[in-house]
C-alpha cells in the first residue's frame, strides 16, 4: 500500500514540469530590473531527483519572503530553472545556458555531486556565484587556483566521513572495518575520503567492494566483507542502491553494522529497502527530528509541495543558501560575480536561518557554511526519520574527528 505521503510517478513527473513550466519570478508593483537567478538540477531522473525538487521549494519560499520585504536592492528576483535529468553533458549544457544566454546573476544546483565536478570550472571562470545545496562531494568547493566561486550550504561528505569514522573507532564493538561504495562521482568522491580519513584515523579496511548506481544484487560484495570478517562496513551511494544493499544483506543473513551516508534519509531508501530493513543504518543529517517550533512552521508551509518529509532538509538549505546569497547581494549593492564572492566571504553580522545561525559563514578559505558541529545523527524507526543516539555517540569528543 502506498503512504499517504508518498507520490505517484504521475504526481512525481507532473510537479517537475510544473516547476520547469516557466521562470518562477516575484514581481514588484515597479519595473525596476529583475536579479535574474538559476537552478541547475536532476529533478525527475536519479534517485536524489526529490532533493532537487525540495531544493527549488525551499528557494522558492525564500524568494517569496523577500518580495514581501520589497525584494533585493529595491528589485524583483526571478528564477530559472534547468533540468539536468542527472547528466553531465547536461548540466554543463545548462550552466552554460544559464550564465550567457539567461545572464543569471548567480547559480543553485546541481542535484548530483559529479555534476558540479564536471562543469565548476565553468562559474570559476565565468565568475559566477554558486549556492550548493544539495551535492555533498567534498571536492565541489574546494578552490583549484585563483578565485573560487562554489559555495554550499549543505551536507559535506568529509565532514560526515570524519564523524562516522570518529563513531567506529570509538566503537569496540566495530571490529573490522570494510568499504562499500556506488561508482558514480559521488560514490568514489566518498571513498576517497573513507580512505583518507581512515588513514588519518590509524584504520585499516579489511574489505572495499564497489558497486553499479542501478544494481539490485549485491550479495557478491558483501559475501566478500562476510568472509574478510568485516563487522562495521561503511557505505557510501545515493538512496536506492544503499536500500538494494539491505536487501542483499538480507539474502545472505549478513547484518554489519551500517555506517552510511545522508542519502540514506532519501525516501528512494525507504522504497528500496522496506520499513524493516530501513531501521538497520546509522547516519547524518543537517537538520533533526526534533523541529523548533520555526522549523516546524516552515516544514508545514513546504510540506505540500515535497515528496517527503525526509526532504524537508534540503528545503532548509535551498532557502538558507538564498537568503545568505541575498544578504551577499545587499551588502555589496551590486550583482556583479566578483563584488559577489568578496561579500559572501566576509558577510557582515549574523543570520538567524532554518539549519543555524550563520555568524559569517564563509571566507576566503572555507566555502562551506555547514560544518561538524552541525550534523545530527539520525535512522529510521516505524517507517519515519528519527534521532539516534547509544553510548558510542554519547561519548564523542571533538578530538574524536581526525581527518
Amino acid at each position: 500500500m502506498r503512504s499517504p505521503h508518498q507520490p505517484t510517478r504521475r504526481a512525481t513527473l507532473a510537479g517537475a514540469a510544473t516547476l520547469l513550466s516557466a521562470p518562477f519570478i516575484f514581481r514588484s508593483a515597479h519595473a525596476a530590473e529583475d536579479i535574474k537567478l538559476g537552478f541547475n538540477g536532476d529533478l525527475s531522473a536519479s534517485p536524489s531527483a526529490q532533493s532537487g525538487r525540495a531544493a527549488v521549494v525551499g528557494i522558492q519560499a525564500a524568494m517569496a519572503d523577500l518580495a514581501r520585504e520589497g525584494g533585493v536592492l529595491g528589485r524583483p528576483l526571478t528564477l530559472t530553472i534547468r533540468d539536468d535529468l542527472s547528466q553531465p553533458p547536461k548540466s554543463i549544457q545548462n550552466m552554460s545556458d544559464l550564465i550567457d544566454n539567461e545572464k543569471v546573476v548567480a547559480v543553485f544546483g546541481p542535484t548530483n555531486s559529479g555534476n558540479a565536478l564536471a562543469w565548476k570550472h565553468i562559474p570559476n571562470q565565468k565568475h559566477i556565484p554558486v549556492m550548493g545545496c544539495i551535492g555533498s562531494a567534498t571536492d565541489i568547493t574546494k578552490g583549484t587556483g585563483g578565485d573560487n566561486y562554489m559555495f554550499r550550504v549543505g551536507s559535506v561528505d568529509r565532514i560526515q566521513v570524519v564523524t562516522l569514522m570518529g563513531y567506529a573507532k570509538k566503537n569496540p564493538r566495530s571490529g573490522k572495518i570494510g568499504f562499500l561504495t556506488e561508482t558514480t562521482g559521488y560514490g568514489q568522491g566518498g571513498l576517497k575520503d573513507l580512505q583518507e580519513v581512515a588513514q588519518a584515523q590509524g584504520l585499516t579496511p579489511a574489505a572495499n567492494e564497489k558497486f553499479n548506481v542501478n544494481d539490485t544484487d549485491m550479495t557478491s560484495q558483501l559475501s566478500k566483507l562476510k568472509s574478510a570478517g568485516v563487522e562495521t562496513a561503511l557505505v557510501w551511494a545515493q538512496g536506492t542502491p544503499i536500500g538494494q544493499l539491505m536487501r542483499s544483506m538480507d539474502k545472505i543473513g549478513y547484518f554489519p553494522t551500517v555506517l552510511t551516508s545522508w542519502a540514506a534519509d532519501n525516501l528512494s531508501f525507504m522504497n528500496a529497502a522496506g520499513p524493516q530493513l530501513a531501521e538497520k543504518p546509522i547516519f547524518l543529517r543537517t537538520v533533526s527530528e526534533t523541529r523548533s517550533p520555526r522549523q516546524q512552521a516552515l516544514f508545514d508551509r513546504v510540506r505540500p509541495n515535497i515528496d517527503a518529509d525526509s526532504a524537508f532538509s534540503f528545503a532548509v538549505h535551498g532557502y538558507d543558501g538564498t537568503m545568505l546569497l541575498a544578504r551577499a547581494i545587499q551588502q555589496a549593492g551590486s550583482t556583479d560575480g566578483a563584488k559577489l564572492r568578496e561579500a559572501l566571504e566576509n558577510l557582515n553580522g549574523s543570520y538567524e536561518g532554518f539549519a543555524k545561525t550563520y555568524d559569517h559563514p564563509f571566507s576566503r578559505t572555507q566555502h562551506d557554511a555547514l560544518g561538524a558541529a552541525d550534523q545530527r545523527w539520525t535512522c529510521w524507526r516505524d517507517g519515519k526519520l528519527a534521532a539516534y543516539s547509544d553510548d558510542i555517540v554519547a561519548s564523542l569528543k571533538p578530538e574524536d574527528f581526525k581527518g
